[in-house]
């Protein structure tokens, strides 16, 4: 999308450079010129979108997938961590951790794990 914006900013001088000549020829108040600008530009906006296959919801999808799948692993995580699924799940969470973090229903004083949780979203976002 931002690779077009140049374009498209060329694209609407000339376009309202033509609506106004036509305009002036054919007697448009300012309001039927604008109009006219208006569903032309989106149309020649709409043809670039398919033409570089960049519809803008694209760059959105990610995150109306991502957010509510956060949301349900965190509740579940939280659930299995606190109880609330049952002795049997706290214990296996209370006794099967790893390296210096051994029970993984207690917070980690280190913030080893939060941080390089960060650093590793950070890095996909960038790359």
């Amino acid at each position: 999308l931002e690779n077009l914006q140049p374009e498209i900013k060329e694209l609407a001088q000339r376009l309202r450079y033509g609506v106004s000549v036509r305009g002036k020829q054919l007697g448009w108040s300012e309001k039927v010129a604008r109009f006219h600008f208006a569903k032309n530009m989106r149309r020649i906006v709409t043809e670039l979108y398919v033409r570089d296959n960049c519809h803008p919801f694209k760059a959105t999808v990610l995150l109306w997938v991502q957010i509510p799948m956060w949301v349900c692993v965190s509740l579940a995580l939280r659930n299995c961590s606190v109880g609330a699924l049952g002795p049997a799940v706290h214990e296996q969470f209370s006794s099967g951790g790893a390296l210096w973090f051994t029970d993984l229903t207690a917070p980690d004083s280190t913030w080893i794990l939060p941080v390089s949780l960060g650093l590793v979203n950070l890095l996909v976002v960038e790359v």
